[in-house]
Protein backbone atom coordinates (compact mmCIF):
# COMPACT_ATOMS: atom_id res chain seq x y z
CA UNK A 1 0.00 0.00 0.00
CA UNK A 2 2.61 2.19 0.37
CA UNK A 3 4.72 1.47 -2.00
CA UNK A 4 7.29 3.86 -3.48
CA UNK A 5 6.02 4.50 -7.17
CA UNK A 6 8.72 6.30 -9.63
CA UNK A 7 9.26 7.73 -13.14
CA UNK A 8 12.72 7.62 -14.22
CA UNK A 9 13.59 9.14 -17.48
CA UNK A 10 17.08 8.22 -18.94
CA UNK A 11 19.18 5.88 -21.14
CA UNK A 12 19.15 2.08 -21.40
CA UNK A 13 22.94 1.41 -20.39
CA UNK A 14 22.74 -2.65 -20.95
CA UNK A 15 21.05 -4.87 -23.35
CA UNK A 16 17.38 -6.15 -21.62
CA UNK A 17 18.75 -9.34 -20.43
CA UNK A 18 15.75 -11.96 -20.65
CA UNK A 19 15.78 -15.22 -17.84
CA UNK A 20 12.92 -17.76 -17.04
CA UNK A 21 12.03 -18.03 -13.19
CA UNK A 22 11.25 -21.70 -12.07
CA UNK A 23 7.76 -21.23 -12.68
CA UNK A 24 8.25 -20.79 -16.15
CA UNK A 25 7.78 -16.62 -15.93
CA UNK A 26 9.53 -14.29 -17.85
CA UNK A 27 11.68 -11.77 -16.86
CA UNK A 28 13.81 -8.91 -18.25
CA UNK A 29 16.38 -6.53 -16.60
CA UNK A 30 18.47 -3.89 -17.47
CA UNK A 31 20.10 -0.81 -16.52
CA UNK A 32 19.46 2.90 -16.75
CA UNK A 33 20.80 5.85 -16.64
CA UNK A 34 19.74 9.78 -15.60
CA UNK A 35 22.28 12.28 -16.04
CA UNK A 36 20.83 15.54 -14.28
CA UNK A 37 21.28 18.88 -17.05
CA UNK A 38 20.93 22.51 -15.78
CA UNK A 39 21.90 25.65 -16.74
CA UNK A 40 24.40 27.44 -15.31
CA UNK A 41 23.79 31.00 -15.41
CA UNK A 42 27.30 31.87 -14.54
CA UNK A 43 28.95 30.56 -17.93
CA UNK A 44 26.10 30.49 -19.69
CA UNK A 45 26.22 26.80 -20.83
CA UNK A 46 24.42 23.51 -19.83
CA UNK A 47 26.05 21.25 -17.23
CA UNK A 48 26.18 17.82 -16.33
CA UNK A 49 24.70 17.15 -12.74
CA UNK A 50 24.03 14.37 -10.05
CA UNK A 51 23.69 10.78 -11.87
CA UNK A 52 21.46 8.14 -11.09
CA UNK A 53 21.92 4.48 -12.17
CA UNK A 54 18.90 2.04 -11.85
CA UNK A 55 18.17 -1.49 -12.13
CA UNK A 56 15.28 -2.07 -13.96
CA UNK A 57 12.99 -5.33 -13.61
CA UNK A 58 9.95 -6.29 -15.88
CA UNK A 59 7.74 -9.29 -16.37
CA UNK A 60 5.53 -11.01 -18.22
CA UNK A 61 3.89 -8.94 -20.97
CA UNK A 62 5.89 -6.15 -20.07
CA UNK A 63 8.86 -8.16 -20.12
CA UNK A 64 8.06 -9.30 -23.79
CA UNK A 65 7.74 -5.83 -24.55
CA UNK A 66 10.71 -4.46 -23.40
CA UNK A 67 12.89 -7.39 -25.07
CA UNK A 68 11.24 -7.01 -28.58
CA UNK A 69 11.85 -3.13 -28.48
CA UNK A 70 14.56 -1.84 -26.66
CA UNK A 71 18.23 -1.84 -26.57
CA UNK A 72 21.49 -0.21 -25.10
CA UNK A 73 21.60 3.63 -25.74
CA UNK A 74 17.68 3.94 -26.37
CA UNK A 75 15.94 7.10 -24.03
CA UNK A 76 13.13 6.06 -22.38
CA UNK A 77 11.00 6.54 -19.45
CA UNK A 78 10.24 3.91 -16.59
CA UNK A 79 7.53 4.18 -14.38
CA UNK A 80 7.51 1.72 -11.18
CA UNK A 81 8.33 0.77 -7.61
CA UNK A 82 11.56 2.07 -6.26
CA UNK A 83 13.43 -0.58 -3.67
CA UNK A 84 16.68 -0.73 -2.21
CA UNK A 85 18.43 -4.29 -1.98
CA UNK A 86 21.00 -4.74 0.58
CA UNK A 87 23.31 -7.52 -0.40
CA UNK A 88 27.14 -8.25 0.69
CA UNK A 89 30.30 -9.17 -0.83
CA UNK A 90 33.53 -10.05 0.91
CA UNK A 91 32.40 -9.18 4.47
CA UNK A 92 31.65 -5.37 2.65
CA UNK A 93 27.41 -4.50 2.87
CA UNK A 94 26.73 -2.73 -0.21
CA UNK A 95 23.14 -1.59 -1.72
CA UNK A 96 21.69 -1.14 -5.55
CA UNK A 97 18.84 0.75 -6.14
CA UNK A 98 16.19 -1.05 -8.05
CA UNK A 99 12.77 -0.45 -9.94
CA UNK A 100 10.12 -2.78 -10.81
CA UNK A 101 8.84 -1.65 -13.97
CA UNK A 102 5.07 -1.07 -14.42
CA UNK A 103 5.19 0.85 -17.43
CA UNK A 104 8.18 0.75 -19.70
CA UNK A 105 8.22 3.58 -23.23
CA UNK A 106 10.62 5.43 -25.18
CA UNK A 107 11.50 9.05 -24.31
CA UNK A 108 9.67 10.79 -27.50
CA UNK A 109 10.85 14.34 -26.58
CA UNK A 110 14.53 12.60 -28.03
CA UNK A 111 13.35 10.16 -30.67
CA UNK A 112 10.26 8.71 -32.04
CA UNK A 113 8.70 5.37 -32.39
CA UNK A 114 6.20 3.44 -34.56
CA UNK A 115 3.58 1.36 -32.05
CA UNK A 116 2.80 -1.92 -33.22
CA UNK A 117 -0.02 -2.69 -31.20
CA UNK A 118 0.18 -7.14 -30.83
CA UNK A 119 -2.66 -9.21 -30.19
CA UNK A 120 -3.24 -10.26 -26.94
CA UNK A 121 -3.19 -14.40 -25.65
CA UNK A 122 -4.60 -15.99 -22.76
CA UNK A 123 -1.48 -15.95 -21.18
CA UNK A 124 0.06 -12.94 -19.71
CA UNK A 125 3.62 -14.72 -20.59
CA UNK A 126 2.75 -16.09 -23.90
CA UNK A 127 4.94 -14.96 -26.61
CA UNK A 128 3.96 -11.38 -28.63
CA UNK A 129 3.32 -12.99 -31.31
CA UNK A 130 2.37 -16.78 -33.06
CA UNK A 131 4.99 -18.49 -35.63
CA UNK A 132 3.18 -18.22 -39.24
CA UNK A 133 0.98 -14.99 -38.33
CA UNK A 134 1.48 -12.38 -40.38
CA UNK A 135 3.19 -9.22 -39.32
CA UNK A 136 1.12 -6.56 -37.81
CA UNK A 137 -0.31 -3.73 -40.39
CA UNK A 138 0.95 -0.46 -39.75
CA UNK A 139 -0.70 2.29 -41.64
CA UNK A 140 1.48 5.19 -43.08
CA UNK A 141 0.87 8.40 -41.64
CA UNK A 142 -1.01 11.03 -43.46
CA UNK A 143 0.16 14.51 -43.56
CA UNK A 144 -2.48 17.16 -42.60
CA UNK A 145 -3.78 18.14 -45.81
CA UNK A 146 -4.55 14.32 -46.65
CA UNK A 147 -6.14 13.81 -43.42
CA UNK A 148 -8.21 16.87 -44.28
CA UNK A 149 -9.62 15.50 -48.05
CA UNK A 150 -10.57 12.29 -45.72
CA UNK A 151 -12.91 14.10 -43.63
CA UNK A 152 -16.83 14.02 -45.11
CA UNK A 153 -17.97 17.61 -45.57
CA UNK A 154 -20.72 18.53 -43.20
CA UNK A 155 -24.39 19.48 -44.35
CA UNK A 156 -26.34 22.19 -42.27
CA UNK A 157 -29.16 20.68 -41.21
CA UNK A 158 -32.38 23.61 -40.85
CA UNK A 159 -31.35 27.56 -40.38
CA UNK A 160 -30.50 29.53 -37.62
CA UNK A 161 -34.09 31.49 -37.98
CA UNK A 162 -36.42 28.57 -37.49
Amino acid sequence: MNETSVTIVGNVLTDPKSRRTAEDVRVVSFRVASNERRFDKASGEWVDGDRLFVTVTCWRRLANGVVASLSKGDPVMVTGRLYTRGYEVEGQKRSITELEATAVGPDLSRCSAELVRVRRSASEDAPAAVEGDSPPVVPAQSTGAEQESERPALEVVGSASS
